[in-house]
């Protein structure tokens, strides 16, 4: 009887444990099937929302989506630049102190970085429109160590030569920017060109315009400096200055001549800009006031002045500013070779003569912009 009884509890207890194996075995598999089903549906989720991987992925349905994705990466990469030891916040730098220059070489790569992976090509708001060897490049060169301005180191001579190729090429050539980024571009031939202006304000009438200015006799010295760096066999000054050196006539129709009759060139921009939206630049004060040029330009374009005399040195040999070597580089940046070169030697009385010239074309162009470069 009590065999009987133990046999019988014994298939309870192997009973009782089989249905709790199956049961725990059950709770275990739907919790499973749940589980997986929320994944599946967050991930298709997340798929919806996943930004197109292939950069190259044409087609205007894409813009937006693609806008909105480098939006929520940008937002990103900000949070993390931001953590880095000794980074300043990207999205409000016009705050931060200009402590040195290495710091804000720092924050221009940065930017640059940033810039280039998430930036947009936009249209320049802002253009170096001349003059030629007035000292374009070198505005150009300061000014692209800030932070906040990407500019590009070429020039695309769209506005004289390149027109017909239409303004979505001339957008492509820029480079990418963040939308607090200023976009430049230089071409000096741009003062100078009739055209110029009506394009350029067909482009946008709030664009912003550099022009650097430069005595225009030495300026007129310099470029036929350079032209005979390369046409060794071409004539002399005097020849191609005067028509008729003894009576004083001279031959307007050179172009080293004309480009320096600046207001002639100015009045032709004021018909389609207002002076507001000009800018310009000593040349003279370029050279021994670096700093103080660059902080108007940057005035002037809306920009905390950031360049200051702690980014230049004097080079004596060139005879002009350099900017100085940042820690991550083992030279100073100077300018290129053709520039600073000697000017050929021309007669005393051939400068006086052409500073005769130009007297009255200088003080209607004093009068104008409002500023005396004291050339005469």
């Amino acid at each position: 009887m009590a065999h009987r009884f133990l046999s019988s509890t014994n298939r309870f207890s192997a009973r009782f444990a089989f249905l709790f194996t199956v049961s725990l075995s059950c709770t275990y598999l739907c919790y499973s099937i749940i589980f997986c089903r929320s994944t599946i549906m967050t991930n298709q989720g997340y798929e919806g929302k996943r930004c197109p991987p292939n950069k190259n992925a044409g087609g205007k349905k894409l813009l937006g989506k693609l806008d909105n994705c480098a939006s929520l990466e940008f937002r990103s990469a900000l949070d993390v630049s931001a953590a880095l030891p000794g980074s300043s916040d990207l999205r409000d730098q016009s705050k931060a102190p200009a402590s040195s220059g290495n710091h804000w070489t720092d924050v221009k790569m940065r930017n640059v970085s940033v810039a280039q992976k998430y930036g947009n090509k936009k249209l320049p708001n802002a253009l170096i429109i001349g003059v030629k060897k007035g000292g374009t490049r070198a505005v150009l060169e300061f000014i692209r160590i800030h932070p906040d301005v990407r500019a590009l180191g070429t020039e695309p001579h769209f506005f004289d030569r390149n027109y017909d190729r239409g303004l979505d090429w001339y957008r492509g050539l820029m480079p990418r920017t963040l939308d607090s980024q200023i976009t430049l571009e230089k071409t000096p031939s741009y003062f100078v060109t009739r055209e110029a202006p009506r394009r350029i304000s067909t482009m946008s009438h709030e664009t912003k315009l550099i022009v650097v200015v430069r005595n225009p006799v030495t300026r007129a010295i310099s470029d036929y400096t350079q032209t005979l760096s390369k046409k060794p066999d071409i004539p002399t000054f005097e020849e191609l200055a005067f028509k008729n050196r003894s009576l004083g006539l001279v031959d307007t129709s050179w172009n080293a001549i004309r480009i320096g009759m600046y207001i002639l060139h100015l009045e032709n921009w004021l018909q389609y800009f207002r002076l507001s939206q000009m800018h310009f630049v000593s040349g003279e004060r370029l050279i021994t006031d670096p700093a103080g040029e660059m902080g108007r330009v940057q005035d002037f374009l809306g920009l905390k002045r950031i360049i200051t005399d702690k980014h230049f040195y004097f080079n004596r040999t060139k005879g002009f500013p350099c900017l100085k070597k940042p820690e991550s580089s083992s030279q100073p940046r100077c300018l290129g070779k053709s520039k600073g070169r000697t000017h050929v030697q021309i007669n005393q009385e051939v400068i006086e003569q052409l500073q005769e010239f130009y007297r009255p074309f200088n003080i209607k162009f004093y009068e104008t912009v409002g500023q005396d470069f004291k050339w005469d």
